[in-house]
């Protein structure tokens, strides 16, 4: 298996499916930026409420798959066999449900704390286990981390207008990530750590020309 993080930013998701998994599926992908198709021969459940989803109340064909960029199978185990065939024919990446194995890719178990995303996969083999390790996880990221992204992601920008030699800025980067900023973060705030980053960049900057 190959790890990946996806930008579907305003690209189109196509869930077949519209239970308990499927309606999952299709809040995560609409979590992440994406326009969603559910197909599904059940009425859209009054809490769905988000424009970016389109319910296509009618049993599933191949029609359906216009335009995705990614498919979620999760009807019954004969349809989803069906959407796999049909999105493998039209160059389009599959998960299915039903036989992970018979798809392009699984899903993670993933906690997300701010701009920091930690995922545990097991290939398909043990969701269960995958779930457990980040829970397990989980307790151990406090709000301070999605502050220490966010600081970091606009130090990265000082960084890049100030500093020309790459291995300085290289070197800067890596010591902005490094555990001390985390305890600075969470006794000082994000402000002043930020601060006391772009006062390091200051220095490490080549001077003015005169």
């Amino acid at each position: 298996m190959f790890p990946i993080f996806l930008k579907l930013n305003g690209r189109r998701v196509v869930v077949i499916g519209g239970g308990s998994v499927g309606r999952r599926k299709a809040r995560a992908a609409l979590a992440a930026g994406a326009a969603v198709r559910v197909v599904a021969p059940t009425p859209r459940p009054a809490d769905l409420t988000d424009p970016r989803l389109e319910w296509v109340a009618e049993p599933y064909h191949p029609g359906h798959l216009a335009g995705a960029a990614l498919v979620f199978a999760a009807a019954t185990p004969q349809v989803n066999a069906s959407v796999v065939v049909d999105a493998a024919a039209r160059g389009i990446w599959v998960a299915t449900a039903t036989e992970p194995a018979a798809g392009d890719f699984t899903l993670p178990a993933a906690v997300a704390v701010g701009g920091l995303t930690v995922a545990v996969g097991t290939g398909g083999a043990a969701p269960a286990l995958a779930r457990r390790v980040r829970d397990r996880l989980a307790g151990l990221f406090d709000p301070a981390y999605a502050d220490w992204v966010a600081v970091l992601g606009r130090v990265r920008e000082v960084v890049l207008d100030s500093i020309g030699d790459e291995p300085t800025r290289r070197d800067l980067l890596d010591r902005f990530a490094d555990w001390p900023w985390l305890e600075r973060i969470r006794r000082d705030g994000p402000e002043a750590a930020f601060a006391a980053m772009a006062e390091e960049v200051r220095r490490a900057a080549p001077p003015d020309p005169v």
